[in-house]
């Protein structure tokens, strides 16, 4: 007898992008089992054990191309000399589908001869992934367990495919499908090929709130994490459906409620439903919101022998009758904890004991602090300093070995490492169980940052035009908290070249010394009204300043100063010199320059000694967040040199965090320079001001937004003349003429000045703070003031030598001609003009506008919009600041 079992084949013949999705589920089986007889009862029959057909003689295994025929036999009970029956045949056939190693098997019985016939699965050639745009392959391939050169099997294909799907439901597309293909290769080899259909990413369109009576859905909405989406929101991450946010959603609402009162409030169901085109989610809240509470009875009890229960019940912050607010307790048992931590208990434990009266809706709380050791630091450990020393880090600690434990003291350590600017933001002081029960070990992991910079930079900058630096700055330099830094900076009005270094702590002591030797030169321009700029003064200075600073306490501090420099001021004879007396000399022109200008020509030696009382408690100094700042300075120059003053300045600061990531900074500044020296006059003998005008203050950008650069404060303003004539062709007066050019502005500074601001730094989302993002709004208010009038000189107050007397002509105002006072044979070839001192008040003036700081890829970027709303005479707003750079 024989008999031939076959298995219809599963993959068969499979020609190029064959669907894997369309091939049978389940083998089929060798044989048909009898039917059952039409008589049969209608209840299951016992299990009846088929009698054995023979015994197997031989077994042969055949279409093996990777795999021994021992291994083929190994998954299968079929052994020569064994009974076999047809069910016996049936479960090998099973078994080996079962490997997944096979994509069709055949066993032919001839008479107890047994053969095998396999066709292995493929090899796996490559994986080829198709239509992910957003979600790139090193996102989905770490995720594919298939791989080249393994054994294709469809339950690894399916897998893949369930994790792929899981990847973009992760990402909000939940209409994303994946489609596999199989492309046949020579040598049973296979091309797996992921066909994506990513979709659109699945928003929320819907967010429905049922049970709610004490607050409209609108003010819950705002409570959560997931918005609808709406065209307004065309940039918000918050519109897609997240299930892990629809959980944290939750929370926020229960946290609202119990903020609010509502102690039993809970949400019984939370459902999200995928809208029929699989586009959209429309969630549904049911809540339940129960009754509101007010405090009760609420008093501290304490085992701590330090701490009065009474006294911290008068300090807590809730009273009885108000209403019940659950964050306001956690933040009590938090500052509970941090008081008990300023005495030294550590590990103090604060637990709040609720009595909640049903009937009269109230809540009573006793907070009780339980009984704790005083603890001692027992060591600091610090980790993760791998180039900066571990002295650098300790001597910032205000906390030692064996001293008593002061939370205080812990945070204020945490920020002042922080400060120094040498390790990634993410730093904290771990306070862990030491060998006994009153001891604790502070362990800090720090995450070392560069600190080097080698950059050639260039840019363009709305101050100075095109700007080229190169410069070396190591912040921590050798890894002991050292800063040196080099710098040369050029651009088409200023050059620097500088070198600085400081040591924080000389010879391991609280004492900061430094110093610093430059070379500065200034082109100093004046705008003309075409917005064209005009050299006027070149300024060289080359000096050195010394530097030291100690503390006198935790938060204040004395810096101590020397500089000693050499000015040297010229104007271009070309421009501004001219035989004014007619001896063959060339001198400084008044006409041509202005006498303000021409006073400040010439070489002079400042030798300034100074001192600065710095009071800080900022948390950080780089980008603080909270604290304030404030220091008075003071400079003396007269030790030795040519010039002698003493100038003040007091500047002050203080930010205070918002919530939700708003800063809020208040910030102003003064100063007032007084001069030492006696008169002064000028080459004509008229009385000048004392202090030079290389030694005064300006105001404006990029300090002062929403002005230009020197364009606050006292100013001279020159205005070229045009003759008027009558019908005879004589000349009956002069007016100011039109054209761009015929106007230029000096900017002379002043004594005194004051500048205010405040400012909100608004916070985005995490994507937008990874780029460097940093908008605010801000406000900016200030003058400078304070100079004797240099009077005006105007076209007829300046005759040729023996025509007339000089300065004798009263500018009259608006549109009336100026009436000639000089002979009629005046004549000078730079033109008629007259000039106008304007802008010497303490008016404040008062911008406001917003900003963006942004760390681009070409460098910083710093944008301003200001608009000014008050403003004096002669004062040069401007609307948009900016400076820009790239590194390379």
């Amino acid at each position: 007898m024989k008999s031939s079992l076959r298995q219809r084949p599963v993959v068969a013949a499979l020609l190029a992008t064959t669907m894997i999705a369309g091939l049978p589920a389940v083998p089929a089986m060798a044989q048909q089992a009898p039917a059952a007889p039409l008589a049969a009862p209608a209840s299951t029959p016992a299990p009846v054990v088929a009698a054995p057909q023979g015994t197997i003689r031989a077994i042969t295994v055949t279409g093996t191309q990777r795999l021994e025929p021992d291994t083929v036999l190994s998954y299968t009970k079929l052994r020569i000399g064994q009974p076999y029956s047809q069910e016996s045949l049936d479960q090998g056939l099973r078994d080996l589908y079962e490997t997944e190693l096979f994509s069709d098997v055949q066993i032919r019985n001839d008479n107890g001869s047994l053969t095998v016939e396999v066709k292995e699965n493929p090899v796996i050639n490559r994986i080829v992934l198709e239509g992910n745009k957003r979600l790139k392959e090193d996102k989905i391939r770490p995720e594919i367990k298939l791989a080249p050169r393994q054994i294709y099997t469809r339950s690894k294909v399916r897998a893949d495919v369930a994790r792929i799907v899981e990847l973009y439901r992760r990402q909000g597309r939940f209409a994303a499908t994946i489609e596999p293909k199989m492309v046949q290769l020579d040598q049973n080899r296979v091309d797996i090929v992921f066909e994506i259909s990513e979709g659109p990413k699945s928003k929320v369109r819907q967010i429905n709130i049922i049970g709610n009576d004490k607050f409209k859905d609108g003010e819950l909405r705002s409570q959560m994490v997931t918005k609808q989406s709406r065209w307004f929101r065309l940039f918000s991450s918050g519109t897609s459906y997240d299930p892990d946010r629809l959980a944290y959603d939750q929370q926020k609402l229960r946290q609202f409620y119990l903020t609010e009162g509502y102690a039993d409030f809970r949400v019984i169901s939370a459902v999200a439903e995928l809208t029929p085109d699989k586009q959209d989610f429309i969630i549904t809240y049911v809540v339940e919101e129960g009754d509101r509470y007010k405090f009760g009875d609420v008093k501290v009890e304490s085992d701590i022998r330090d701490l009065s229960g009474d006294l911290l019940t008068k300090r807590l912050p809730m009273k009885k009758g108000d209403w019940y607010n659950a964050k306001q307790v956690e933040d009590t048992v938090d500052t509970l904890s941090e008081t008990a931590g300023l005495f030294g208990y550590a590990f103090a434990d604060v637990s709040p004991d609720f009595n909640r009266e049903k009937e009269s809706l109230t809540m009573g709380i006793n907070f009780r602090i339980a009984n704790a050791p005083r603890v001692y630091v027992e060591r600091v450990d610090i980790n993760g300093n791998t180039l900066t020393q571990d002295k650098v880090v300790r001597r910032e600690f205000r906390l030692a070995e064996g001293d008593a434990f002061n939370s205080f003291l812990v945070k204020r350590s945490k920020d002042r490492i922080n400060s120094l600017g040498f390790f990634q933001e993410k730093l904290d002081v771990e306070q862990k169980p030491g060998s006994a029960p009153d001891r604790i070990i502070l362990e800090t992991n720090v995450q070392e940052k560069s600190t080097g910079e080698l950059s050639l930079s260039a840019g363009f900058s709305s101050l100075e035009r095109f700007i080229v630096s190169a410069s070396i700055t190591q912040r921590n330099f050798r890894g002991k908290g050292q800063e040196l830094r080099t710098s040369v900076n050029y651009s088409a009005y200023s050059k620097s070249v500088e070198v600085g270094f400081t040591e924080p702590y000389f010879m391991d002591k609280n004492i900061a010394l430094g110093g610093d030797i430059y070379r500065r030169d200034l082109n100093s321009f004046r705008y003309l009204t075409n917005n064209d700029r005009d050299t006027t003064y070149e300024q060289t200075t080359t000096g050195f300043q010394l530097r030291a600073g100690v503390p006198i306490t935790e938060y204040m501090s004395l810096a101590l100063r020397y500089s000693l420099n050499f000015d040297d001021v010229t104007l271009d004879k070309d421009t501004y010199y001219s035989d004014t007396d007619g001896d063959g000399t060339t001198e400084c022109d008044p006409l041509l320059a202005g006498r303000y200008l021409c006073d400040a020509i010439g070489k002079r030696t400042t030798s300034s000694l100074g001192y600065s009382l710095i009071y800080d408690t900022r948390d950080n100094r780089i980008r603080p967040t909270r604290g304030q700042n404030v220091t008075l300075s003071q400079d003396f120059a007269g030790l030795g040199g040519s010039v002698k003053y003493v100038r003040t300045r007091l500047s002050a600061s203080k930010y205070v965090p918002l919530g939700s990531g708003f800063i809020f900074s208040l910030s102003g500044e003064g100063g007032y320079i007084h001069s030492l020296e006696g008169e002064r006059r000028d080459s004509t003998g008229q009385l000048v001001d004392k202090i030079r005008l290389t030694d005064r203050f300006f105001l404006g950008e990029p300090q002062f937004r929403g002005f230009d650069i020197r364009g606050v404060g006292p100013r001279v303003k020159r205005y070229y003349l045009t003759a008027e004539t009558n019908e005879a062709g004589t000349t009956t007066g002069y007016v100011k003429s039109n054209g761009n050019n015929n106007v230029s502005d000096d900017a002379l500074g002043g004594k005194i000045y004051y500048l205010a601001r405040a400012e909100i730094e608004i916070p985005l989302g995490s994507g937008a703070r990874e780029m460097g993002l940093r908008p605010s709004i801000f406000m900016d208010a200030g003058a400078v003031a304070g100079l004797k009038n240099p009077g005006t000189i105007d076209f007829a107050g300046y005759c040729a030598p023996g025509t007339g007397a000089a300065g004798t002509t009263t500018v009259k105002a608006g549109g009336t001609p100026y009436a000639p006072t000089c002979p009629t044979n005046y004549s000078f070839s730079g033109g008629n003009f007259v000039e106008e001192y304007l802008g010497d008040t303490l008016k404040p003036r008062l911008s406001v506008g917003f900003g963006v700081n942004w760390n681009s890829p070409f460098g910083p970027f710093r944008i301003d919009i200001a608009k000014a709303l008050l403003k004096e005479p002669g004062d040069d707003n401007k609307l948009i600041t900016f400076n820009v750079g790239t590194q390379f």
